[in-house]
Protein backbone atom coordinates (compact mmCIF):
# COMPACT_ATOMS: atom_id res chain seq x y z
CA UNK A 1 0.00 0.00 0.00
CA UNK A 2 1.10 3.56 -0.61
CA UNK A 3 2.43 5.45 2.36
CA UNK A 4 -0.15 7.97 3.59
CA UNK A 5 1.31 11.37 4.37
CA UNK A 6 -0.43 13.01 7.35
CA UNK A 7 -1.80 16.53 6.94
CA UNK A 8 0.39 19.40 8.19
CA UNK A 9 0.02 20.27 11.85
CA UNK A 10 -1.51 23.71 12.17
CA UNK A 11 -3.13 25.28 15.20
CA UNK A 12 -6.90 25.25 14.62
CA UNK A 13 -7.93 24.17 18.12
CA UNK A 14 -6.38 26.66 20.59
CA UNK A 15 -4.65 25.55 23.79
CA UNK A 16 -7.47 27.16 25.78
CA UNK A 17 -10.04 24.79 24.26
CA UNK A 18 -11.66 22.22 26.62
CA UNK A 19 -9.71 19.23 25.28
CA UNK A 20 -6.78 17.18 26.58
CA UNK A 21 -3.43 17.77 24.88
CA UNK A 22 -3.79 14.51 22.93
CA UNK A 23 -7.30 15.42 21.79
CA UNK A 24 -6.23 18.93 20.80
CA UNK A 25 -3.22 17.57 18.87
CA UNK A 26 -5.31 15.11 16.91
CA UNK A 27 -8.13 17.53 16.18
CA UNK A 28 -5.60 20.03 14.85
CA UNK A 29 -4.23 17.38 12.50
CA UNK A 30 -7.67 16.22 11.40
CA UNK A 31 -8.99 19.65 10.59
CA UNK A 32 -5.77 20.75 8.96
CA UNK A 33 -6.42 18.02 6.41
CA UNK A 34 -10.16 18.60 6.24
CA UNK A 35 -9.95 22.34 5.76
CA UNK A 36 -6.69 22.86 3.93
CA UNK A 37 -8.57 24.83 1.26
CA UNK A 38 -11.22 26.37 3.53
CA UNK A 39 -11.35 30.14 4.01
CA UNK A 40 -11.46 30.15 7.81
CA UNK A 41 -10.21 27.88 10.61
CA UNK A 42 -12.49 25.91 12.91
CA UNK A 43 -13.15 26.76 16.50
CA UNK A 44 -13.01 24.14 19.25
CA UNK A 45 -16.82 24.09 19.28
CA UNK A 46 -16.87 23.36 15.53
CA UNK A 47 -14.42 20.52 16.03
CA UNK A 48 -16.58 18.91 18.70
CA UNK A 49 -19.69 19.37 16.55
CA UNK A 50 -18.15 17.58 13.58
CA UNK A 51 -16.91 14.68 15.67
CA UNK A 52 -20.33 14.28 17.28
CA UNK A 53 -22.03 14.44 13.90
CA UNK A 54 -19.60 11.96 12.39
CA UNK A 55 -20.10 9.30 15.02
CA UNK A 56 -23.58 9.74 16.41
CA UNK A 57 -22.07 8.47 19.66
CA UNK A 58 -24.62 9.61 22.21
CA UNK A 59 -24.03 7.77 25.48
CA UNK A 60 -20.69 9.20 26.59
CA UNK A 61 -19.85 12.04 24.26
CA UNK A 62 -18.10 12.34 20.92
CA UNK A 63 -15.66 9.73 19.63
CA UNK A 64 -12.66 11.61 18.20
CA UNK A 65 -10.77 8.36 17.53
CA UNK A 66 -13.06 7.68 14.54
CA UNK A 67 -10.17 7.70 12.07
CA UNK A 68 -8.45 4.64 10.66
CA UNK A 69 -5.33 6.62 9.75
CA UNK A 70 -4.66 7.82 13.31
CA UNK A 71 -1.83 5.92 15.08
CA UNK A 72 -3.07 3.45 17.67
CA UNK A 73 -1.26 5.24 20.51
CA UNK A 74 -3.02 8.51 19.68
CA UNK A 75 -6.42 6.83 19.45
CA UNK A 76 -5.95 5.21 22.84
CA UNK A 77 -4.87 8.52 24.40
CA UNK A 78 -8.10 10.07 23.18
CA UNK A 79 -10.02 7.23 24.84
CA UNK A 80 -8.33 7.54 28.23
CA UNK A 81 -10.84 7.56 31.08
CA UNK A 82 -13.63 6.17 28.89
CA UNK A 83 -15.46 2.91 29.69
CA UNK A 84 -13.73 -0.28 28.56
CA UNK A 85 -16.09 -0.79 25.62
CA UNK A 86 -15.27 2.70 24.33
CA UNK A 87 -11.53 2.04 24.53
CA UNK A 88 -12.13 -1.14 22.55
CA UNK A 89 -13.95 0.90 19.92
CA UNK A 90 -11.00 3.30 19.80
CA UNK A 91 -8.73 0.31 19.16
CA UNK A 92 -10.97 -0.56 16.20
CA UNK A 93 -11.09 3.09 15.02
CA UNK A 94 -14.89 2.64 15.01
CA UNK A 95 -15.30 2.14 11.25
CA UNK A 96 -18.51 0.06 11.54
CA UNK A 97 -17.51 -1.80 8.37
CA UNK A 98 -19.34 -4.98 9.42
CA UNK A 99 -16.52 -7.36 8.48
CA UNK A 100 -16.40 -8.76 12.01
CA UNK A 101 -20.08 -9.70 11.77
CA UNK A 102 -21.02 -6.92 14.20
CA UNK A 103 -20.83 -3.15 14.26
CA UNK A 104 -18.02 -1.80 16.46
CA UNK A 105 -20.35 -1.05 19.40
CA UNK A 106 -21.81 -4.55 19.47
CA UNK A 107 -18.45 -6.23 18.94
CA UNK A 108 -16.94 -4.35 21.87
CA UNK A 109 -20.01 -5.13 24.02
CA UNK A 110 -19.74 -8.82 23.12
CA UNK A 111 -16.06 -8.90 24.09
CA UNK A 112 -16.63 -6.95 27.32
CA UNK A 113 -19.43 -9.31 28.38
CA UNK A 114 -17.36 -12.36 27.35
CA UNK A 115 -19.99 -13.56 24.92
CA UNK A 116 -17.38 -13.25 22.13
CA UNK A 117 -13.94 -14.76 22.74
CA UNK A 118 -12.48 -14.03 19.29
CA UNK A 119 -10.36 -10.89 19.49
CA UNK A 120 -9.04 -10.96 15.93
CA UNK A 121 -12.20 -10.27 13.93
CA UNK A 122 -11.47 -6.58 13.22
CA UNK A 123 -10.25 -6.79 9.63
CA UNK A 124 -9.28 -3.11 9.10
CA UNK A 125 -7.40 -3.03 12.41
CA UNK A 126 -5.53 -6.27 11.80
CA UNK A 127 -2.88 -7.52 14.20
CA UNK A 128 -2.43 -4.15 15.93
CA UNK A 129 -6.08 -3.98 16.94
CA UNK A 130 -6.08 -7.64 18.02
CA UNK A 131 -3.11 -6.95 20.30
CA UNK A 132 -4.81 -3.96 21.88
CA UNK A 133 -8.10 -5.82 22.34
CA UNK A 134 -6.20 -8.65 24.04
CA UNK A 135 -4.62 -6.13 26.42
CA UNK A 136 -7.98 -4.52 27.17
CA UNK A 137 -9.64 -7.92 27.57
CA UNK A 138 -7.20 -8.73 30.36
CA UNK A 139 -8.57 -5.74 32.29
CA UNK A 140 -11.99 -7.37 32.58
CA UNK A 141 -10.92 -9.86 35.25
CA UNK A 142 -8.87 -7.22 37.06
CA UNK A 143 -11.79 -4.80 37.40
CA UNK A 144 -13.80 -4.93 40.65
CA UNK A 145 -17.05 -6.83 40.31
CA UNK A 146 -20.10 -4.64 39.76
CA UNK A 147 -22.85 -4.90 42.42
CA UNK A 148 -25.59 -7.33 41.51
CA UNK A 149 -28.82 -5.84 40.24
CA UNK A 150 -32.16 -7.22 39.21
CA UNK A 151 -31.25 -6.95 35.57
CA UNK A 152 -27.80 -8.50 35.96
CA UNK A 153 -29.18 -11.33 38.07
CA UNK A 154 -31.70 -12.30 35.42
CA UNK A 155 -30.81 -15.38 33.39
CA UNK A 156 -29.00 -14.63 30.17
CA UNK A 157 -31.00 -14.73 26.98
CA UNK A 158 -29.86 -17.63 24.81
CA UNK A 159 -27.85 -16.56 21.79
CA UNK A 160 -29.93 -16.46 18.62
CA UNK A 161 -28.38 -18.42 15.78
CA UNK A 162 -28.85 -16.56 12.52
CA UNK A 163 -30.62 -18.41 9.75
CA UNK A 164 -28.32 -20.04 7.19
CA UNK A 165 -26.48 -17.54 5.03
CA UNK A 166 -27.15 -14.55 7.32
CA UNK A 167 -24.02 -14.73 9.46
CA UNK A 168 -20.34 -15.57 9.14
CA UNK A 169 -20.99 -18.17 11.85
CA UNK A 170 -23.69 -19.91 9.81
CA UNK A 171 -22.70 -19.75 6.12
CA UNK A 172 -24.46 -21.48 3.28
CA UNK A 173 -23.27 -23.01 0.00
CA UNK A 174 -23.65 -20.95 -3.20
CA UNK A 175 -22.54 -21.78 -6.74
CA UNK A 176 -19.84 -19.85 -8.55
CA UNK A 177 -21.11 -18.95 -12.03
CA UNK A 178 -18.55 -16.90 -13.92
CA UNK A 179 -15.92 -14.20 -14.01
CA UNK A 180 -15.01 -11.57 -16.60
CA UNK A 181 -12.19 -9.09 -16.65
CA UNK A 182 -13.33 -5.47 -16.44
CA UNK A 183 -10.02 -3.85 -17.41
CA UNK A 184 -8.89 -3.62 -21.01
CA UNK A 185 -5.39 -4.03 -22.41
CA UNK A 186 -2.98 -1.45 -21.05
CA UNK A 187 -4.42 -1.30 -17.55
CA UNK A 188 -2.17 -1.58 -14.52
CA UNK A 189 -5.03 -3.19 -12.59
CA UNK A 190 -6.78 -6.56 -12.61
CA UNK A 191 -10.45 -6.22 -11.71
CA UNK A 192 -13.08 -8.92 -12.12
CA UNK A 193 -16.85 -9.00 -12.35
CA UNK A 194 -17.79 -12.15 -10.39
CA UNK A 195 -21.21 -13.84 -10.51
CA UNK A 196 -22.89 -16.35 -8.18
CA UNK A 197 -26.05 -18.41 -8.43
CA UNK A 198 -28.13 -18.17 -5.24
CA UNK A 199 -31.21 -19.95 -6.56
CA UNK A 200 -30.18 -23.29 -5.10
CA UNK A 201 -29.68 -21.95 -1.57
CA UNK A 202 -32.59 -19.48 -1.58
CA UNK A 203 -30.48 -16.61 -0.25
CA UNK A 204 -31.56 -13.03 -1.02
CA UNK A 205 -30.26 -9.57 -0.17
CA UNK A 206 -30.94 -5.87 -0.54
CA UNK A 207 -28.72 -3.35 -2.25
CA UNK A 208 -26.13 -1.92 0.13
CA UNK A 209 -25.52 -5.32 1.76
CA UNK A 210 -22.16 -7.08 1.54
CA UNK A 211 -21.27 -10.64 0.62
CA UNK A 212 -18.98 -12.79 2.74
CA UNK A 213 -16.71 -15.29 0.99
CA UNK A 214 -14.92 -18.20 2.65
CA UNK A 215 -11.95 -18.54 0.32
CA UNK A 216 -9.34 -21.28 0.38
CA UNK A 217 -5.58 -20.84 0.51
CA UNK A 218 -3.44 -21.49 -2.54
CA UNK A 219 -2.35 -25.15 -2.78
CA UNK A 220 1.14 -24.14 -3.87
CA UNK A 221 1.58 -21.94 -0.79
CA UNK A 222 0.39 -24.75 1.49
CA UNK A 223 2.83 -27.19 -0.10
CA UNK A 224 5.76 -24.79 0.30
CA UNK A 225 4.94 -24.40 4.00
CA UNK A 226 4.76 -28.18 4.44
CA UNK A 227 8.20 -28.47 2.84
CA UNK A 228 9.64 -25.84 5.19
CA UNK A 229 8.22 -27.79 8.12
CA UNK A 230 9.88 -30.96 6.84
CA UNK A 231 6.52 -32.67 7.17
CA UNK A 232 4.34 -34.90 5.00
CA UNK A 233 1.19 -33.74 3.19
CA UNK A 234 -0.67 -36.64 4.78
CA UNK A 235 0.33 -35.93 8.39
CA UNK A 236 -2.88 -36.03 10.42
CA UNK A 237 -3.89 -32.89 12.32
CA UNK A 238 -7.30 -32.69 13.97
CA UNK A 239 -8.60 -35.57 11.91
CA UNK A 240 -7.58 -34.05 8.57
CA UNK A 241 -4.40 -34.06 6.54
CA UNK A 242 -1.94 -31.23 7.16
CA UNK A 243 -2.44 -30.07 3.58
CA UNK A 244 -6.24 -29.90 3.99
CA UNK A 245 -5.89 -27.91 7.21
CA UNK A 246 -3.48 -25.41 5.63
CA UNK A 247 -5.75 -24.92 2.61
CA UNK A 248 -9.15 -24.77 4.31
CA UNK A 249 -8.83 -23.94 7.99
CA UNK A 250 -6.03 -21.53 8.96
CA UNK A 251 -4.81 -18.11 7.92
CA UNK A 252 -1.39 -18.03 6.28
CA UNK A 253 -1.05 -14.23 6.37
CA UNK A 254 -0.07 -12.24 8.35
CA UNK A 255 1.89 -14.26 10.89
CA UNK A 256 0.18 -14.16 14.32
CA UNK A 257 2.00 -13.37 17.56
CA UNK A 258 1.30 -16.92 18.75
CA UNK A 259 3.55 -18.30 15.98
CA UNK A 260 6.45 -16.18 17.22
CA UNK A 261 5.69 -17.34 20.76
CA UNK A 262 5.83 -20.97 19.62
CA UNK A 263 9.20 -20.39 17.97
CA UNK A 264 10.53 -18.73 21.12
CA UNK A 265 9.52 -21.80 23.16
CA UNK A 266 11.44 -24.27 20.97
CA UNK A 267 14.60 -22.24 20.34
CA UNK A 268 17.22 -20.48 22.39
CA UNK A 269 19.74 -17.66 22.44
CA UNK A 270 19.44 -14.79 19.96
CA UNK A 271 16.78 -16.63 17.95
CA UNK A 272 14.55 -16.90 21.01
CA UNK A 273 15.02 -13.22 21.85
CA UNK A 274 14.15 -12.16 18.32
CA UNK A 275 11.01 -14.31 18.27
CA UNK A 276 9.97 -12.93 21.67
CA UNK A 277 10.44 -9.37 20.44
CA UNK A 278 8.24 -10.04 17.40
CA UNK A 279 5.58 -11.66 19.60
CA UNK A 280 5.46 -8.46 21.65
CA UNK A 281 4.91 -6.26 18.61
CA UNK A 282 8.51 -5.13 18.23
CA UNK A 283 10.36 -5.03 14.92
CA UNK A 284 14.01 -6.03 15.51
CA UNK A 285 14.92 -6.41 11.83
CA UNK A 286 12.53 -3.88 10.27
CA UNK A 287 10.55 -6.56 8.44
CA UNK A 288 7.65 -7.31 10.81
CA UNK A 289 5.04 -5.80 8.47
CA UNK A 290 6.00 -8.22 5.67
CA UNK A 291 6.03 -11.46 7.68
CA UNK A 292 3.37 -13.90 6.65
CA UNK A 293 3.48 -17.50 7.85
CA UNK A 294 5.79 -18.71 5.10
CA UNK A 295 8.13 -15.75 5.54
CA UNK A 296 8.42 -16.57 9.26
CA UNK A 297 9.46 -20.15 8.51
CA UNK A 298 12.02 -18.79 6.04
CA UNK A 299 13.26 -16.22 8.55
CA UNK A 300 13.69 -18.86 11.25
CA UNK A 301 14.86 -21.49 8.77
CA UNK A 302 16.50 -23.74 11.33
CA UNK A 303 13.27 -24.12 13.32
CA UNK A 304 10.80 -26.88 12.47
CA UNK A 305 7.80 -26.90 14.79
CA UNK A 306 5.74 -30.07 15.12
CA UNK A 307 2.87 -29.80 12.58
CA UNK A 308 0.17 -30.05 15.26
CA UNK A 309 1.76 -27.33 17.43
CA UNK A 310 2.33 -25.24 14.30
CA UNK A 311 -1.33 -25.41 13.25
CA UNK A 312 -2.48 -24.58 16.80
CA UNK A 313 -0.34 -21.43 16.70
CA UNK A 314 -2.12 -20.14 13.57
CA UNK A 315 -5.37 -18.21 13.45
CA UNK A 316 -8.60 -19.45 11.85
CA UNK A 317 -9.11 -18.51 8.23
CA UNK A 318 -11.43 -15.52 8.18
CA UNK A 319 -14.04 -14.74 5.51
CA UNK A 320 -13.60 -11.73 3.24
CA UNK A 321 -16.39 -9.21 2.72
CA UNK A 322 -17.25 -7.46 -0.58
CA UNK A 323 -19.85 -4.85 -1.52
CA UNK A 324 -22.57 -6.42 -3.66
CA UNK A 325 -22.75 -4.94 -7.17
CA UNK A 326 -26.12 -6.39 -8.25
CA UNK A 327 -29.80 -6.06 -7.34
CA UNK A 328 -32.00 -8.95 -6.24
CA UNK A 329 -34.98 -7.05 -7.62
CA UNK A 330 -33.31 -6.87 -11.04
CA UNK A 331 -31.82 -10.38 -11.20
CA UNK A 332 -33.44 -12.67 -8.59
CA UNK A 333 -31.30 -15.63 -7.65
CA UNK A 334 -28.08 -14.05 -8.90
CA UNK A 335 -25.46 -11.93 -7.16
CA UNK A 336 -22.35 -10.17 -8.45
CA UNK A 337 -19.20 -8.63 -6.98
CA UNK A 338 -16.58 -6.26 -8.38
CA UNK A 339 -13.18 -7.44 -7.14
CA UNK A 340 -9.66 -6.02 -7.46
CA UNK A 341 -7.15 -8.85 -7.71
CA UNK A 342 -4.25 -8.37 -5.28
CA UNK A 343 -0.79 -9.51 -6.36
CA UNK A 344 2.52 -8.06 -5.22
CA UNK A 345 6.16 -9.02 -4.68
CA UNK A 346 8.16 -8.87 -1.43
CA UNK A 347 11.78 -9.99 -1.39
CA UNK A 348 11.39 -11.55 -4.84
CA UNK A 349 8.50 -13.71 -3.63
CA UNK A 350 5.08 -13.30 -5.20
CA UNK A 351 2.30 -12.70 -2.67
CA UNK A 352 -1.38 -13.26 -3.46
CA UNK A 353 -4.51 -11.72 -2.00
CA UNK A 354 -6.45 -14.62 -0.49
CA UNK A 355 -10.03 -14.11 -1.69
CA UNK A 356 -9.31 -11.99 -4.78
CA UNK A 357 -7.02 -14.56 -6.42
CA UNK A 358 -9.28 -17.38 -5.24
CA UNK A 359 -12.13 -15.76 -7.17
CA UNK A 360 -9.92 -14.81 -10.11
CA UNK A 361 -8.25 -18.17 -10.74
CA UNK A 362 -8.72 -20.90 -8.13
CA UNK A 363 -12.44 -21.61 -8.44
CA UNK A 364 -14.30 -22.94 -11.47
CA UNK A 365 -17.85 -22.40 -12.75
CA UNK A 366 -20.16 -24.83 -10.99
CA UNK A 367 -18.05 -25.04 -7.85
CA UNK A 368 -19.71 -24.40 -4.51
CA UNK A 369 -18.28 -22.29 -1.71
CA UNK A 370 -19.39 -21.12 1.72
CA UNK A 371 -20.94 -17.64 1.70
CA UNK A 372 -23.20 -15.34 3.69
CA UNK A 373 -24.92 -11.98 3.35
CA UNK A 374 -23.83 -9.27 5.78
CA UNK A 375 -26.64 -6.79 6.36
CA UNK A 376 -25.52 -3.21 5.82
CA UNK A 377 -25.09 -0.88 8.80
CA UNK A 378 -26.61 2.41 7.65
CA UNK A 379 -25.86 2.13 3.93
CA UNK A 380 -29.01 1.84 1.85
CA UNK A 381 -31.19 3.55 -0.71
CA UNK A 382 -33.58 6.17 0.72
CA UNK A 383 -36.97 4.83 1.72
CA UNK A 384 -38.64 7.41 -0.49
CA UNK A 385 -37.87 6.41 -4.11
CA UNK A 386 -38.34 10.03 -5.23
CA UNK A 387 -35.29 11.24 -3.25
CA UNK A 388 -32.35 12.13 -5.54
CA UNK A 389 -29.06 10.35 -4.85
CA UNK A 390 -25.43 11.36 -5.44
CA UNK A 391 -23.02 8.42 -5.55
CA UNK A 392 -19.22 8.76 -5.35
CA UNK A 393 -17.40 5.50 -6.03
CA UNK A 394 -14.00 5.40 -7.76
CA UNK A 395 -12.54 2.02 -8.74
CA UNK A 396 -14.30 -0.92 -7.15
CA UNK A 397 -16.19 1.63 -5.05
CA UNK A 398 -18.65 1.71 -7.95
CA UNK A 399 -19.94 -1.74 -6.90
CA UNK A 400 -22.84 -0.77 -4.59
CA UNK A 401 -23.82 2.10 -6.90
CA UNK A 402 -24.20 -0.22 -9.86
CA UNK A 403 -26.52 -2.15 -7.54
CA UNK A 404 -28.39 1.04 -6.59
CA UNK A 405 -28.95 1.98 -10.23
CA UNK A 406 -30.09 -1.50 -11.27
CA UNK A 407 -32.45 -1.61 -8.30
CA UNK A 408 -33.94 1.81 -9.05
CA UNK A 409 -34.51 0.76 -12.66
CA UNK A 410 -36.14 -2.53 -11.58
CA UNK A 411 -38.44 -0.84 -9.08
CA UNK A 412 -39.27 2.18 -11.24
CA UNK A 413 -37.94 4.65 -8.68
CA UNK A 414 -38.42 8.19 -10.07
CA UNK A 415 -35.62 9.88 -8.09
CA UNK A 416 -32.72 11.48 -9.96
CA UNK A 417 -29.35 9.66 -9.91
CA UNK A 418 -25.85 11.16 -10.20
CA UNK A 419 -22.74 8.97 -10.26
CA UNK A 420 -19.14 10.09 -9.83
CA UNK A 421 -16.74 7.40 -11.05
CA UNK A 422 -12.99 7.56 -11.46
CA UNK A 423 -9.97 5.37 -12.06
CA UNK A 424 -6.57 5.56 -13.71
CA UNK A 425 -7.21 5.56 -17.47
CA UNK A 426 -10.41 6.15 -19.42
CA UNK A 427 -9.58 3.75 -22.27
CA UNK A 428 -8.92 0.68 -20.11
CA UNK A 429 -10.32 1.29 -16.60
CA UNK A 430 -13.88 2.45 -17.26
CA UNK A 431 -15.77 -0.37 -15.51
CA UNK A 432 -19.27 -1.13 -16.83
CA UNK A 433 -18.87 1.64 -19.43
CA UNK A 434 -21.47 0.31 -21.88
CA UNK A 435 -23.92 -0.38 -19.08
CA UNK A 436 -23.55 3.05 -17.46
CA UNK A 437 -23.75 4.88 -20.76
CA UNK A 438 -26.92 2.97 -21.62
CA UNK A 439 -28.43 3.94 -18.26
CA UNK A 440 -27.54 7.55 -19.00
CA UNK A 441 -29.08 7.37 -22.46
CA UNK A 442 -32.27 5.91 -21.01
CA UNK A 443 -32.50 8.78 -18.51
CA UNK A 444 -32.21 6.65 -15.40
CA UNK A 445 -28.67 7.89 -14.75
CA UNK A 446 -29.28 11.62 -14.72
CA UNK A 447 -25.62 12.62 -14.57
CA UNK A 448 -22.34 10.71 -14.96
CA UNK A 449 -19.22 12.58 -13.86
CA UNK A 450 -15.87 10.93 -14.60
CA UNK A 451 -12.32 11.50 -13.36
CA UNK A 452 -9.14 9.85 -14.69
CA UNK A 453 -5.98 10.17 -12.63
CA UNK A 454 -3.47 9.04 -15.29
CA UNK A 455 -4.90 10.47 -18.52
CA UNK A 456 -3.18 13.85 -18.15
CA UNK A 457 0.01 15.33 -16.79
CA UNK A 458 -1.71 16.14 -13.50
CA UNK A 459 -3.60 13.60 -11.43
CA UNK A 460 -7.32 14.28 -11.36
CA UNK A 461 -9.66 12.56 -8.89
CA UNK A 462 -13.38 12.37 -8.14
CA UNK A 463 -13.04 15.09 -5.47
CA UNK A 464 -11.57 17.39 -8.15
CA UNK A 465 -14.55 16.71 -10.41
CA UNK A 466 -16.87 17.41 -7.47
CA UNK A 467 -15.33 20.85 -7.05
CA UNK A 468 -15.69 21.57 -10.78
CA UNK A 469 -19.43 20.92 -10.63
CA UNK A 470 -19.85 22.21 -7.10
CA UNK A 471 -22.70 24.59 -7.87
CA UNK A 472 -24.86 21.83 -9.35
CA UNK A 473 -23.91 19.41 -6.58
CA UNK A 474 -24.98 21.97 -3.98
CA UNK A 475 -28.28 22.45 -5.80
CA UNK A 476 -28.97 18.71 -5.57
CA UNK A 477 -28.16 18.73 -1.85
CA UNK A 478 -30.36 21.76 -1.27
CA UNK A 479 -33.17 19.89 -3.01
CA UNK A 480 -32.85 17.03 -0.52
CA UNK A 481 -30.49 14.59 -2.24
CA UNK A 482 -28.76 11.83 -0.29
CA UNK A 483 -25.01 11.49 -0.84
CA UNK A 484 -23.06 8.21 -0.73
CA UNK A 485 -19.35 7.40 -0.73
CA UNK A 486 -17.77 3.97 -1.26
CA UNK A 487 -14.09 3.07 -1.38
CA UNK A 488 -10.81 3.77 0.36
CA UNK A 489 -11.21 5.10 3.90
CA UNK A 490 -7.65 6.25 4.37
CA UNK A 491 -7.50 8.90 1.67
CA UNK A 492 -10.37 9.06 -0.84
CA UNK A 493 -13.21 9.28 1.68
CA UNK A 494 -11.45 12.07 3.58
CA UNK A 495 -10.70 14.00 0.40
CA UNK A 496 -14.31 13.68 -0.74
CA UNK A 497 -15.61 14.94 2.59
CA UNK A 498 -13.18 17.86 2.51
CA UNK A 499 -14.43 18.75 -0.99
CA UNK A 500 -18.03 18.52 0.21
CA UNK A 501 -17.40 20.97 3.06
CA UNK A 502 -15.77 23.37 0.60
CA UNK A 503 -18.71 23.10 -1.81
CA UNK A 504 -21.29 23.71 0.91
CA UNK A 505 -19.35 26.75 2.13
CA UNK A 506 -18.81 28.24 -1.32
CA UNK A 507 -22.08 27.57 -3.12
CA UNK A 508 -24.34 27.40 -0.09
CA UNK A 509 -23.14 30.86 0.99
CA UNK A 510 -22.24 29.52 4.41
CA UNK A 511 -19.42 30.17 6.79
CA UNK A 512 -17.00 27.34 7.49
CA UNK A 513 -18.82 26.81 10.78
CA UNK A 514 -22.16 26.46 9.01
CA UNK A 515 -20.72 24.20 6.28
CA UNK A 516 -19.24 21.81 8.82
CA UNK A 517 -22.51 21.78 10.75
CA UNK A 518 -24.42 21.11 7.53
CA UNK A 519 -22.26 18.09 6.66
CA UNK A 520 -22.48 16.84 10.25
CA UNK A 521 -26.25 17.09 10.08
CA UNK A 522 -26.29 15.12 6.81
CA UNK A 523 -24.52 12.31 8.66
CA UNK A 524 -26.80 12.46 11.68
CA UNK A 525 -29.94 12.27 9.56
CA UNK A 526 -28.62 9.50 7.30
CA UNK A 527 -28.39 11.67 4.20
CA UNK A 528 -24.60 11.18 4.02
CA UNK A 529 -23.69 7.49 4.11
CA UNK A 530 -20.36 5.74 3.64
CA UNK A 531 -19.22 2.22 2.82
CA UNK A 532 -15.46 2.57 3.29
CA UNK A 533 -12.67 0.11 3.91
Amino acid sequence: MNQITPPPKIEIIPSSAPFSEAQRSWLNGFFAGLLSDAPTPLSAEQGAAVMQGATGDGDDGEAPWHDQTMPMADRMKLAEGRPLRRRMMAAMAQQDCGQCGYDCHNYSEAIATKSEARLNLCVPGGKETARMLKSLYEEIDKAPAAPASASSAAPATPAVVAEPGRSRDNPIAATFLSRRLLNKQGSEKETWHIEFDLSGCGLDYVVGDSFGIFARNDVGLADQIIALLGASHTTKVNGKTLREVLIDDVSLSPAPDSLFELISFITGGATREKARALAQGEDPDGDAATLDVMAVLQKFSGVRPHPEAFVEALEPLQPRLYSISSSHNATPGKLSLTVDCVRYVINKRKRLGLASTFLAERINPGDELKVYVQKAHGFALPQDPKVPIIMIGPGTGVAPFRAFLLDRRATGAPGKNWLFFGHQRSDCDFFYADELNALKTSGLLTRLSLAWSRDGDKKFYVQDRMREVGRELWTWLAEGANIYVCGDAKRMAKDVERALVDIVAQFGARTTDEAVSFVGELKKTGRFQQDVY
